[in-house]
């Protein structure tokens, strides 16, 4: 097992190799690859949607085992144009993912997701089953009715101070509809109007993300800061592409062979256990571990140990 000062994590690891890799006339994803070029791959599927990779999220795996490799959806993170929302449904990521993998000529790999990364890894599973070698899950997302309204409004029965300060931002006569206020916002073409908006509705989501606060003065870059809310909003606008699919029923039907753990803090308030739980009733088969002491957030240390557990219980398969 790693040994770190950071939540559990191994080592801090560089990437070996970086790209960009042109997908279609508009897009060109960033990805990296990380560890031992000749391991066992895994891919990282970040959340968001919107909000790209960072160098922590290498240090979930044994760089002496695993060929990591790190994607920035369309529009995300060093993925070209920033911020775009042309041409970028859940659907387009899904296709991504894929011809990344003929691209790195890789037979299989292990499927890690996040949040919106776990619906993602979801969506690409149920397409592709047999290029999924597992599945590592955290803070079950499916963009279903409930867990939409319950992030935009009924969350602030536990958190009605971020969620007053969403809403002051706006004038009174936007209130009742924040989503389409701020996507007016964050898409207007002045930056003076489109960058404060989208950081305003980016602190929404990182104050609810830990079970305890953390500290939020990191300085902010605008120009990230707008790519994240235009592609999240853009989104979650279009209920994340995903409305007329029953993933709990894909997956219950076509996942059932593909060896997964789904790791679920107990006290999420951007993603509610309901959900990681229904999951987990839809694939018997998977380890469901409730973290008692969690948030959302995959750095917290209960939930950082689960991961790194699964990513360990993993390299036993070929």
């Amino acid at each position: 097992m790693p040994i770190s000062q950071n939540n559990d994590l191994f080592p801090e690891v560089a990437p070996y190799h970086q790209e960009l890799f042109t997908v279609d006339s508009i897009h060109s994803i960033y990805f990296e690859q990380c560890g031992n070029p000749d391991g066992v791959p895994v891919i990282f599927l970040h959340g968001g949607p919107g909000s790209g990779c960072n160098a922590n999220q290498r240090r979930f795996f044994d760089p002496k085992h695993y060929r990591i490799i790190l994607m920035d959806q369309r529009g995300c993170g060093r993925s070209k144009p920033e911020g775009e929302t042309r041409q970028n449904t859940t659907d387009y990521l899904v296709d991504d993912i894929e011809a990344l993998r003929m691209h790195l000529s890789i037979a299989g790999w292990h499927v890690f997701g996040g949040s919106w990364g776990s619906t993602l890894a979801l969506a690409y599973a149920c397409s592709h089953p047999s290029a999924v070698l597992s599945l590592v899950l955290r803070g079950i997302f499916l963009s279903r009715p409930q867990e939409l309204s319950w992030f935009l409004g009924e969350i602030q029965q536990f958190f009605p101070e971020p969620w007053q300060t969403l809403l002051a931002y706006l004038p009174d006569s936007d209130r009742s509809t924040p989503l389409h206020a701020y996507e007016k916002l964050v898409f207007s073409e002045d930056v003076t109007i489109s960058i404060p908006a989208a950081i305003a509705w980016n602190a929404y989501e990182s104050s609810i993300m830990s079970l305890l606060p953390k500290d939020t003065t990191n300085e902010t870059n605008g120009l990230v800061e707008l790519a994240r809310a235009r592609v999240q909003i853009h989104y979650i606008k279009h209920q994340c592409f995903i409305a007329d699919r029953d993933l709990l029923g894909e997956a219950k039907v076509k996942l059932s062979h593909i060896p997964t753990t789904i790791v679920q803090g107990r006290y999420d308030m951007v993603c509610p256990p309901i959900t990681a739980w229904e999951l987990s009733q839809s694939m018997p088969h998977a380890k469901f571990v409730l973290v008692p002491d969690a948030g959302h957030s995959a750095m917290e240390s209960g939930t950082c140990r689960a991961l790194v557990a699964a990513t360990e219980q993993f390299k036993t398969l070929l």
